[in-house]
C-alpha cells in the first residue's frame, strides 16, 4: 500500500508518507505557514521514494476537530488530490490522532486510557477518551466540544494520560478527572504520521470515501478568532 497523509489541524504542518509499512514524515511547526509548506512537502516526500502522484493508492488527512482554517486547508488540497487521481480519501480524526502518539509511547501501557483536550477557544474544549488496544486508540465516547468544567473520563481504563493544548485549562477541569490522570503533555500536537497510520487499517477495512464526501469536522459552527499579537 502507498498512502499519503495530510494533517493541518493545528500549529503543525506535516504530511507523511506510508510506502510498504514504512512511514515517511515531513514536520513543522508553523501556525501561519500551512498554504506555503505543505504541497512542497508532498512533492518532496514523494521524490525522495521515486514515486509519482499516480503510485498513491489512497489519501488521508485529519479531519477534525481543530482550527477551522487549517481543517479547510488540508480538506481542500486532499479533495482536489484525489479527484484528479480517483482514489478513495480516508478522514481521521485529529484526537486520535494524538491519542496513536501517546499510545506508541513506551509508557502507555495496554489498556490505558488517553484523554485528548484541545483548546477550542472562547474557553471551550475539544474533548476525547480513548483506550489503548495494542498501540492503536479505540474511541471509548463520541469526541464533543464543551467547557473544560464539563468534561469527563468515560469508563474502562483504571490508569489515564492527558494530553492536547486543552489541558492548559487544568484548573477548570473537574478534580476528579484531574485526579485520575497521571501525567500532561500540553505540547503534544497532531502528526501526520499517526494519521498515516490509522489510516492505513482504516482504508484495508474499507473506511474509504470519495472526495467529496471528504470533509471537516468543526464540532460547532461558530468560528473563534485569535488576535495575534501586535495586530
Amino acid at each position: 500500500m502507498t498512502l499519503l497523509a495530510l494533517d493541518t489541524s493545528s500549529e503543525g504542518c506535516s504530511a507523511a508518507l506510508l510506502v510498504n509499512g514504512q512511514v515517511y514524515e515531513r514536520f513543522e511547526l508553523a501556525p501561519r505557514g500551512h498554504t506555503r509548506l505543505l504541497m512542497p512537502m508532498v512533492r518532496e516526500l514523494l521524490a525522495e521514494q521515486g514515486l509519482a502522484p499516480s503510485d498513491l493508492d489512497a489519501l488521508a488527512f485529519a479531519c477534525g476537530p481543530g482550527s477551522f482554517t487549517g481543517l479547510r486547508i488540508a480538506t481542500g488540497v486532499v479533495q482536489g488530490l484525489a479527484f484528479g487521481l480517483e482514489v478513495p480519501v480516508v478522514p481521521v480524526s485529529s484526537l486520535a490522532a494524538v491519542a496513536a502518539e501517546v499510545c506508541d509511547a513506551q509508557h502507555c501501557s495496554e489498556g490505558d486510557g488517553v484523554a485528548v483536550a484541545f483548546d477550542a477557544r472562547m474557553g471551550e474544549v475539544y474533548w476525547g477518551c480513548f483506550r489503548n488496544n495494542h498501540g492503536r486508540p479505540v474511541a471509548l465516547a463520541e469526541e464533543r466540544v464543551c467547557a473544560p468544567e464539563m468534561v469527563t473520563l468515560a469508563e474502562g481504563p483504571a490508569r489515564w494520560h492527558g494530553v492536547g493544548s486543552g489541558w492548559g485549562y487544568q484548573e477548570q477541569i473537574p478534580g476528579g478527572v484531574t485526579a485520575a490522570v497521571e501525567g500532561v503533555d500540553t505540547a503534544l500536537v497532531p502528526r501526520a504520521r499517526y494519521v498515516a497510520l490509522l489510516a492505513a487499517s482504516d482504508f484495508l477495512d474499507g473506511k474509504g470515501v470519495p472526495a467529496a464526501k471528504a470533509q471537516p469536522v468543526y464540532l460547532r459552527n461558530t468560528v473563534a478568532w485569535q488576535k495575534l499579537p501586535g495586530r
